[in-house]
Order: C-alpha cells, then structure tokens, then sequence
C-alpha cells in the first residue's frame, strides 16, 4: 500500500549529529503538540521526529482510510522520508498500537518503545469502541464540533484532565481537540485489517515501557497487563493519580521514567 507520508517535524537541538532519535506519535484527537513536555526534556540529548498522523494536526488534508494498518504505513513512511533508520519511540494510545504493529514486523527499526495507553490491535476494548462509534454517529449526525466537544466531555480517558483544570492544562488539551479535523470519524472508507497482534508480541524483542494512569480506563488496563505478560522486556509504571494521559497530566513525573528507560536500552544491547 503506498500512500503519501505525513507531515513531521524534526528537532535538532543536540549538537551531536550522531545524537540518537526519538519518534513520538499522538493519538486519536491530538497531534504533535502532545508532546510539549517531551520536547522540552529529551530536545538537548537526542534528535526529535514529530509526526502528525493522517486527518490529525498539519495532515488532516490527508485522507483515509484511518485504521491502524494506515497509520502504522504512515508512520513508516513519515520516518523514511525524514532519514531515521533506527530509533527510539515513544507514544500515545494510537501511536502505541501503531508502534507493536512496526515493531512486529521491523524490529531493527526500533531501539525502544514507551508507550501510554497502547491497545493491542486485534484486543477488543469495548468502552473505546463505544466511545469511537459515538463520535462518528455524533460528527455524521450532528456536525465535527459537537462530536469534538462531547469527546472531551464525555470520553473517561479526559476525566482527570477535567477534575484538574490547572494542574493538567485542560484549556490547551482542549484547544488542540478543538483544532481536530474529524475527518477520521467522518471517513467512510473501510479501513484494511489488522492481523491479531497478542500472539505475536513476543516477536518484539526491544525494550518496552508501559505507561498508564492510575485512574486509566479499565480497557487500557487490561491490555497493559497482557502487553506485561507476553511481551520479552518489558517494564510496567502505573503513575499515582493519572488518568488516560500521564505525559500530560504529570510529565515531570513520566518524563523520568522514560528517560531511565531510554538510558537502559541504550546500555543493553
């Protein structure tokens, strides 16, 4: 399948040429200011790759289909087109499935996976399911700012975020949902099928960190523990009174671990 790479954003502050890389892929609503707080700690150390993925951020011209499969056939093409060979990654729920399905299957591509939220492509997860459905019925029925609006309100993923306005930033949360182009849920185009990821995961031999909220949907908490069992190398942090997005809600906190886990990998071979 050859689609067009979507738009990415390289920063290089490093000095170092040689410096390794970071990709950070956001997920379904957000872009690539996601990761501000990243940016922020990881920009004097390593190359950065920020990548919007198609009908997000600066590629919401992009069309679909907006599956998994796409998404992870973007990513890697974003990544070529950048000149990143190997490199660390670090993402959110979507980026995350994105990263097990590249990891599956160009593992020499990839130093080290953080991951927030990941579902297992192939791993029912009901409540986003229903939360997905709802957004596309919304948007089709009633218009894209109606369907952004009642995402953020009712989605339980967004719920410390909107108990903690201040704490988690929830006026730019919002402002960058506001900017979503929709176009995901207004697609129509079926999107390509994903072969079951969770038997598979032990096809992933780089190190992994699994990121979660202590307040995260159940749903996300079950994949966790199946990405904690199957998966080779594996570390699991639950951050105390995060929900559905610690690296927002509590980077200084998060930032830490992923910086002992890219320490780690890029000790171990």
């Amino acid at each position: 399948m050859k689609l067009p790479p979507p738009h990415s954003t390289i920063v290089q502050v490093s000095e170092r040429e040689s410096a390794p890389w970071i990709t950070m892929v956001h997920g379904a609503s957000h872009d690539q200011r996601y990761f501000s707080s990243q940016v922020q700690a990881f920009q004097q150390d390593y190359r950065l790759l920020l990548i919007d993925l198609p009908g997000h951020g600066q590629s919401s011209s992009l069309p679909g289909p907006y599956g998994f499969e796409e998404y992870a056939i973007s990513i890697l093409a974003a990544m070529d087109a950048a000149g990143v060979g190997e490199t660390h990654y670090l993402a959110s729920h979507t980026g995350a499935a994105a990263a097990l399905i590249l990891a599956s299957r160009h593992g020499q591509r990839f130093k080290s996976l953080a991951l927030e939220s990941a579902p297992i492509p192939g791993l029912d997860l009901p409540s986003v399911t229903e939360a997905l459905d709802r957004a596309r019925a919304t948007a089709r029925e009633r218009g894209v700012e109606a369907a952004r609006a009642e995402w953020f309100e009712r989605g339980p993923w967004f719920a410390i975020i909107r108990k903690n306005p201040q704490r988690c930033r929830a006026d730019a949360h919002w402002a960058m949902i506001a900017e979503f182009s929709g176009r995901p849920w207004l697609d129509t185009t079926p999107a390509q099928a994903v072969a079951p990821l969770l038997h598979r995961l032990d096809s992933i031999h780089c190190p992994v960190l699994i990121i979660n909220g202590e307040h995260d949907v159940e749903d996300f908490q079950l994949a966790a523990g199946e990405l904690e069992r199957r998966l080779p190398r594996v570390q699991r942090v639950t951050i105390p009174g995060a929900g559905g997005f610690p690296m927002w809600e509590d980077p200084e906190q998060v930032n830490d671990h992923i910086r002992r886990h890219l320490q780690d990998a890029c000790m171990k071979p």
